[in-house]
């Protein structure tokens, strides 16, 4: 079995230390790296340039290092890049969604870095680009589209931009007649926008100073942003603010939220400058959706609740001028183990997406006589997507399939005669042949006796006795569950011998909402011992051995990464950390980063509690970092990511560097021209996956592996 690569370079950059003390509930921390985060982290957001020069030599010197450590894998990188990218088809069209006379989609061309927006007469017809990202992006660095919306008569398009990677989105208004933007350009929001019924009034999220999205506006087309009115302020730090419709149309959305509570306001989107009218007030831990509904009745609302001990979900309706909790009737009860992910509404009919034993469905109820049946699907493992579209008034909804063998499928569903009609296969160009893999859900004995599920993918030829290298992904936060869906770029590992697993770790809600509730805040070790269990199952099973195995996550998955690294470091060969949220307890000491006071519900507030700073220090990964062997480790930043900051990763590598006892393979790479995803450009996005896999195969020692 190869050993952990050996580091044959010149040493490596090494920061300089200049401890920073403080004391919290009578502990002391001392930062040696705390000179790494910029004091003018704001203006490096929307400005990267004016970032301190010798922050920037460090980052930079480390990239060069990067390089150098890693040149023996250019030729692989290339390799892959051209795999993967011949798996695309680059001249592709999403499949039209109609809306009214017009039907909407999107398309690539071959070579094209960006999606084109377009749309054409429906039912066919003559195709009209109603914004091109390839044109949009030239001469950019990064370039990244929002969301967007047309206006309901079909003559605006509002979008928004972000050219840095910072998630400040300029919000532009384009004229369908002409092709041209309007004067308009409303800076430093979401990117989310939102048209009232006359179609000369949007709602958007804007942004204050510390990137925090606290507000909603509105706009009326055609005059300055500096005249918007604030429609909505939320003045607890701890919540955040995001602003939908509901899919009739005659409701405007304000969600304020931080990750366990929310509460939802309205404006009648006939009057777009009539005050919210609030829902619910909010209370600790009640969570709740809502949706438009037109019932024999009368307008209803439709309201997704996990109150009345519903931890899974269940669904009630409200008079929509008397929307208290106390008018709330049930309309479907709560089943624990049956997640409610989400549920969409349409004239008559209530479509809902769930999960139960870990596998999501979708069921149809119809308003009219209460009558609901499952749109039901066969495979050990899969994934699902649910789409409304754009219409109301319709029997139409589309949903996607797949899984870890089977390419994406689009089918449109007629929700009264259940017909299911397939509109688009994913075309692999350069060929699939599904028999030749295997995928399998197996489940994984955690220290406590519950069961992580795990799915896996492999070749029918690749050997299990132990031989294999196995890539093992995770997650586990937020509630975020990882769907077994189809991926074209894991083919490339699969195919050179390894076994692909995701290991579906509490934290997310991938067996229910207790799933999630298991690994967050004071149980949020589970999370990290979920992970290492299903490293030792897949071990014991005889599908690798221990030592022999490639971990990957990102952002709070790169979290993950970090503290089972150094938990139980021998059971990895390698660890790829993307954006990983490794400085935990730091970062949620600073109320003043963006996203930290909404994050205590998720992981506790070390200012205030001493009990949450003390479990929060004992797994923090920068905090727990020791004078120890660690298996190789590829770290991944980017300069402009308010989600996770770039010193994260960059102190996390310093120290690491300072305190390691071996000799493995350790780089960090920063992108200095984007943020939190990466690369803008689909074709760069594919080469930093190549980078990912390439660590992965030359830390398996099977750089030159054939396919």
């Amino acid at each position: 079995m190869p050993t952990p690569v050996q580091t044959q370079l010149a040493l490596p950059p090494r920061a300089a230390k200049r401890p920073v003390s403080a004391t919290h509930h009578g502990v002391t921390l001392t930062d040696d790296y705390a000179w790494l985060r910029a004091p003018n982290w704001q203006e490096v957001m929307r400005d990267p340039t004016v970032l301190d020069a010798e922050i920037r030599a460090y980052l930079e010197a480390e990239n060069a290092y990067t390089e150098a450590a890693m040149s023996d894998t250019r030729g692989l990188q290339g390799t892959l890049f051209q795999e993967m990218k011949a798996r695309i088809k680059e001249d592709d069209s999403s499949v039209p969604s109609p809306d009214g006379p017009w039907e909407y989609y999107s398309t690539t061309i071959t070579g094209g870095q960006y999606v084109r927006i377009c749309r054409r007469p429906r039912g066919g017809g003559s195709e009209t680009i109603l914004l091109d990202g390839n044109k949009e992006a030239e001469g950019k660095a990064y370039w990244s589209m929002g969301a967007m919306a047309h206006s309901h008569d079909h003559r605006l398009l509002a979008y928004g931009v972000d050219d840095k990677g910072s998630e400040l989105y300029t919000v532009r208004i384009r004229d369908l007649a002409t092709g041209r933007d309007l004067d308009d350009a409303i800076p430093d929001t979401r990117g989310a926008v939102v048209w009232a019924q006359d179609n000369a009034t949007i709602f958007y999220v804007r942004l204050d100073e510390n990137h925090r999205p606290m507000a909603v506006y509105r706009h009326t087309v055609g005059t300055p942003s500096s005249a918007d009115t604030l429609v909505y302020e939320e003045d607890d730090i701890g919540f955040y603010v995001g602003v939908g419709s509901s899919q009739s149309g005659k409701l405007i959305v304000i969600d304020v939220h931080d990750h366990q509570t929310n509460e939802a306001w309205l404006i009648d989107a006939d009057h777009p400058a009539g005050a919210p009218r609030l829902v619910c007030a909010r209370r600790t831990g009640h969570e709740y959706g809502v949706e438009h509904a037109v019932l024999p009745g009368g307008d209803r609302l439709i309201i997704t609740t996990n109150s009345g001990m519903a931890e899974d979900f269940r669904i009630c309706s409200a008079p929509i001028d008397a929307p208290a909790e106390a008018n709330w009737q049930e309309l479907v009860a709560h089943k624990p183990g049956r997640l409610i992910l989400e549920t969409g509404v349409l004239k008559g009919h209530m479509v809902r997406l769930e999960r139960e034993d870990g596998l999501p469905r979708i069921v149809i109820h119809r308003f009219a006589d209460g009558a609901t049946h499952t749109i039901a699907f066969d495979e050990e493992a899969y994934g699902l997507g649910l789409s409304t579209g754009y219409e109301f008034d319709t029997m139409a909804i589309r949903f996607t399939y797949s899984s870890m063998t089977t390419p994406a499928q689009v089918f449109d569903y007629d929700v009264e005669t259940r017909r299911r009609t397939l509109r688009k296969t994913q075309e692999i160009p350069s060929g699939h042949l599904i028999a030749d893999y295997v995928t399998r859900r197996l489940f994984a004995p955690a220290k406590d006796g519950e069961l992580v599920p795990v799915t896996l993918l492999y070749r029918k030829s690749t050997p299990l006795d132990g031989s294999a290298p196995l890539f093992l992904y995770g997650y586990g936060s937020y509630g975020i569950s990882m769907p077994a869906s189809f991926s074209t770029t894991r083919l490339s590992l699969v195919d050179r011998g390894f076994i692909f697993a995701i290991a579906h770790v509490r934290g997310g809600k991938d067996k229910g909402y207790r799933w999630y509730t298991g690994g967050k805040h004071k149980t949020k070790l589970n999370t990290f011992t979920d992970f290492i269990a299903a490293g030792e199952f897949l071990v014991a099973q005889g599908f690798t051995k221990r030592g022999r195995i490639v971990a990957n996550g990102g952002s709070a998955g790169g979290m993950l990464m970090g503290a089972c690294a150094n938990m139980a470091p021998d059971l990895f060969l390698g660890i790829i950390a993307d954006v990983p949220f490794v400085d935990v307890l730091n970062t949620m000491l600073d109320k003043d980063l963006p996203l930290t006071p909404p994050e205590w519900p998720e992981w506790g507030n070390p200012i205030e509690s001493a009990e949450d700073f003390a479990i929060i220090k004992s797994y923090s990964p920068y905090d727990n970092v020791a004078a120890k062997a660690y298996p190789a480790i590829f770290a991944y930043g980017g300069l402009t990511d308010p989600r996770v900051t770039y010193w994260e990763p960059a102190k996390w590598v310093a120290k690491l560097r300072e305190k390691k006892t071996d000799s493995n393979l350790l780089v960090l790479k920063t992108n200095m021209s984007a943020g939190h995803g990466g690369a803008s450009g689909r074709f760069e996005a594919l080469k930093e996956v190549a980078v990912d896999y390439a660590f992965a195969l030359k830390v398996a020692g099977l750089l030159d592996a054939e396919i």
